[in-house]
């Protein structure tokens, strides 16, 4: 087995209650940031990409992490964005063809640390129980109180902005500029394979920084509007939520996922909240109240909007509803041309019973242009 004398390690949490493991690879090292968990049994590359986990620990709980390697076109942005993985058996080989590298020289060039050969159904059982919480993976077994001196620091997840952290700086372009239709895409943490579900369906997408007003995105007279998913609390992002209240005003199409959810629910007055432990996973069942169809979907989020207010107000139809505990899945204004989803509909590497709703975005553009 490779790396035979592969380090201690241990996961402190914020409660003071310690989990044990080993380093991968033989290095030492640390990383702090919120604990939470994925269910999925595929996927682990796009799950360390997704800019909506930034600043956050990741439980992987799927016995065998790295088995397929990784390969550059999987990515759903620049670089690895969590702070962290937490694995149990850690596959430093990996058997697909196609595949361009190992998942150990990924993290690597991300200087991500990572440790395995942890309880992780112990590890989530207690998340679930407990709740996510901020918590330090490390090497330095034998300095407990240091580190939590250093967890100590660590800012908590609610109220905590982090759109700015992984947001683009300048504005870019994505897809065939000779495209029939043209959306102004809003940055607070957007995935790759949201603008390739953009482009697929004839469209051009601009991309605008987090903090972007209403002068900057309408100026490119795009057709349509959306709002990105991404990390942190969604109610620090006053920018966010200002462009949003005149987009509705002035009745553009909207369409907003994850994170962009919550702003839309914000901008109409209806409150977010931080959940216990979140739905992080490919397997969460949705109940689309439209149609009456489940859907089975791919969902990473620890904030949701609060279902009573959102069912007193007039001008909100609930759409979706997540079947494991009730909570919002999606929203659609009944006097505006602006809906929105709380769970992914580009699904990658899956499933895609919500890819529909990319085309209604599409319809909801031609409609009105």
């Amino acid at each position: 087995m490779k790396y035979q004398s592969r380090k201690k390690a241990i996961i402190l949490l914020a409660d003071g209650t310690i989990f044990h493991g080993k380093s991968v690879g033989d290095k030492d090292g640390s990383a702090v940031g919120e604990v939470c968990f994925n269910t999925g049994m595929t996927g682990y590359q796009e799950i360390f990409t997704d800019p909506s986990y930034f600043g956050q620990l990741m439980v992987t709980t799927n016995a065998h992490i790295g088995n397929y390697g990784t390969i550059g076109e999987e990515n759903e942005s620049d670089k690895a964005k969590i702070s962290g993985l937490i694995c149990k058996n850690f596959s430093y080989n990996y058997s697909r063809p196609r595949a361009e590298a190992s998942l150990e020289s990924f993290l690597n060039d991300s200087n991500l640390f990572a440790i395995s050969d942890v309880d992780t159904r112990a590890l989530v059982t207690y998340i679930r129980e407990n709740g996510a919480m901020n918590a330090i993976i490390s090497t330095d077994v034998d300095n407990i109180e240091g580190l939590k001196a250093q967890l100590e620091k660590v800012p908590d997840m609610n109220g905590l902005e982090l759109a700015s952290k992984v947001s683009t700086k300048e504005p870019y372009y994505f897809g065939n500029e000779n495209a029939t239709y043209k959306i102004a895409a809003l940055d607070i943490g957007i995935k790759k394979n949201i603008l390739r579900n953009l482009a697929d369906r004839d469209a051009y997408i601009k991309v605008f920084p987090y903090n972007a007003t209403y002068e900057d995105l309408s100026k490119w007279k795009p057709d349509g509007y959306f709002l990105s998913n991404g990390p942190g609390d969604p109610k620090p992002l006053s920018d966010a939520i200002a462009l949003t209240k005149t987009i509705i005003e002035n009745n553009h199409p909207l369409f907003g996922i994850c994170l962009g959810h919550q702003i839309i629910a914000i901008a109409n007055g209806i409150s977010t909240y931080k959940m216990h432990h979140g739905h992080r996973g490919i397997n969460h069942p949705v109940k689309n109240l439209k149609t009456g169809k489940g859907e089975i979907t791919s969902q990473n989020h620890g904030f949701a909007v609060d279902r009573k207010e959102a069912e007193a107000n007039p001008d909100i139809s609930i759409t979706h509803i997540c079947l494991n505990d009730d909570t919002i899945g999606g929203l659609e204004m009944t006097n505006k041309n602006c809906f929105s989803v709380q769970y992914h509909p580009e699904a990658s590497p899956g499933p895609h019973d919500a890819s529909y709703l990319f085309d209604e975005f599409i319809d909801r553009i031609k409609a009105t242009k």
